[in-house]
This record gives structure tokens, sequence and C-alpha cells, in this order.
């Protein structure tokens, strides 16, 4: 996939698109659906509600996009990243590709987190005060994962906050919307797929380790180094499928929801090629592939299942 340009990119409104990586947008849209196939176990669906939480989860993610690339511009680690695998590593390249300006950049992250909230206080109008603390905490994440003073991708932090955000607050919002209670059903519910966003992201800092090792961002791919951080891969993904497995066997969600094993092969195919690729960022580009699209996978045969055994009684 090229790299955006000027040239390529003649209009202010696809450069801001290309500016929020649009590809990857469906991470933060598939704990939503999981979040209501938990909702629609429990009753029906109000869609425009849902749509809304959609909408409102999609923008937040697309605002922490764009603040992501201006705060990792401003500490120099995109900038100096020869190794990126593009579109997965290294920023969306808007800024330093000339496509929009530092500041353009930083204004645009800005109003699409202003658009989330707005979104974000209709729904508490009509849900209850409590989804402003939950949805305060997702914005939250989305700033200080990349913003100084607390950086948290570059405290080894990154992906604990990338698990909550997205396999534990957007489920457990997405379902009070709905149901106007705070469920630890969504909550369990959406610990399988935080565990495995966190992969996706955990994959992704191997091509960018020396750059991030060059400007401090001291995640755990540069703390371990490449050949012991491979067991991370492992743990994770294991993780991820070992609560799958109980939350099936505990009854949090129906038994049709073991489809989202069908994910599994991408995670070993992704897991093998780590293990043999590690200290190669270029040879790489199908280990990332493989753990994105498994991760996504994962999520919807996930929600699908849950739904499926509310139709046929499973739930």
């Amino acid at each position: 996939m090229q790299e955006p340009s000027p040239q390529t990119l003649v209009t202010m409104p696809s450069r801001l698109m290309v500016a929020t990586r649009p590809g990857f947008l469906t991470a933060s849209a598939v704990p939503v659906l999981i979040g209501l196939a938990v909702a629609g176990a429990q009753g029906g669906i109000n869609w425009v509600t849902a749509i809304a939480t959609l909408a409102g989860a999609m923008i937040a993610h697309a605002g922490s996009n764009v603040l992501n690339d201006y705060f990792d511009a401003e500490a120099g680690c995109d900038e100096i990243n020869d190794d990126r695998v593009f579109p997965f590593t290294g920023g969306s390249r808007v800024i330093q590709n000339g496509v929009l300006s530092p500041e353009s950049t930083r204004q645009f992250g800005w109003v699409l987190m202003g658009v989330a909230v707005a979104i974000g206080l209709a729904l508490t109008a009509v849900s209850g005060p409590e989804l402003l603390a939950v949805g305060l905490g997702g914005i939250f994440i989305g700033w200080a994962y990349s913003a100084p003073p607390l950086r948290l991708s570059a405290r080894g932090l990154g992906e604990l906050g990338v698990a909550i955000g997205f396999g534990s607050l957007i489920p457990l919002g997405t379902v009070f919307v709905q149901t106007g209670t705070m469920s630890a059903t969504a909550l369990l519910a959406g610990l399988p797929f935080a565990l495995l966003i966190a992969l996706v992201l955990y994959i992704n800092q191997f091509p960018d380790l020396k750059s991030d090792a060059s400007t401090g961002k001291r995640n755990w791919v540069v703390r371990l180094g490449a050949d012991r951080a491979r067991a991370g891969y492992t743990l994770l993904a294991g993780g991820a499928y070992l609560s799958l497995l109980l939350v099936i066997l505990a009854g949090v969600v129906p038994y049709t929801a073991g489809l989202a094993f069908l994910a599994l092969p991408f995670h070993l195919n992704g897991g093998r090629a780590l293990m043999q690729y590690a200290d190669n960022p270029q040879a790489l580009r199908p280990a990332i592939e493989a753990t994105l699209r498994g991760t996504m996978l994962n999520g919807l045969l996930f929600a699908a299942g849950i739904s499926l055994g509310g139709l046929v009684g499973g739930a």
C-alpha cells in the first residue's frame, strides 16, 4: 500500500480521512457489536442509540489515531522510523509526508474528540449519568496513550490502556446505553477481545523497535528486546483464547460464542511467523496481517455467536 502524499490526496476531506486511519476503525466497531450482542441477549435493541454508540466509539477512535500521529511526531519516533511496515506501523505518515501540518493534525484530532464527547453527552442524557464516567474514561485513555506527561505507550502501559479502552469500556458503555445497567457480563464478555486488541498493538511494536528505543518509547518490546519479547505474543493470544473458553464454560456467554475459536488459526500463523522473523521488520507483514485479521474475525464471530445463542435459547 502506497503512503499518502500531497500529490495523491489533493482535497482536504481526503487528507483528513486518511489521517484517521479508516482501515483500522473496525477495532472500535467490533467491541460495540459485542456489547450490542450482550444487550440483545437481555432484551431488545434500540437501533437509534446503537448507531449513535457505534458512531461515537469510531469517532473517538479516529480522534485518538490523529492525536497519536501528532504526539508521536512531536516525540520524533515516526520521523526516524525506517523499519515501519505501512500502514500497520509508523503512523499514518500525513505529517511526515507533508499531507497535513502538525498544527492541522492536532486541531483535527481535538475536533474529532469534541464530536465524540458531544455524542456521548447526548447518549448520557437518554441513558443515565453513569455513562459519562465510561465515556470520559475512554477519551482519557485515547489522549493519555500518546500525550505527555503520561504517554502510556512509552511507559509499558499502552497495551493495558488499549485493552481497557476497547475491551472493557466500549462493551460496558454499549450495554449501559441499551439496558441502563452496568453489566459485569459486558466486562467479562469483552475480555477475550481486550487481550487480542492488545496483541495487535504488541506485534506492531516489533518493526518500530529501533525508532521507539531511540526516542524513549519504553514499551515492552523495547524493554525486552525482539528475541525475548516474542513470548509475549503467546501469553496474550493464549490468555485471550483461555478467557474465551472460561466465559463459555462459566455460562457468561452461550456455547455458540465458541464460533470465535474459528479465528485461532490466524493467531497461530501470526505467532509462528513472529517467532521466525521477530528481528526482521520487513518480513513481519504476514504476521501483523494475520494477527489483525484473526482479532477482528474473533470479535465478529464472538458477537455473532452470542446473538445466535439468544435465538436458539442458549443465552
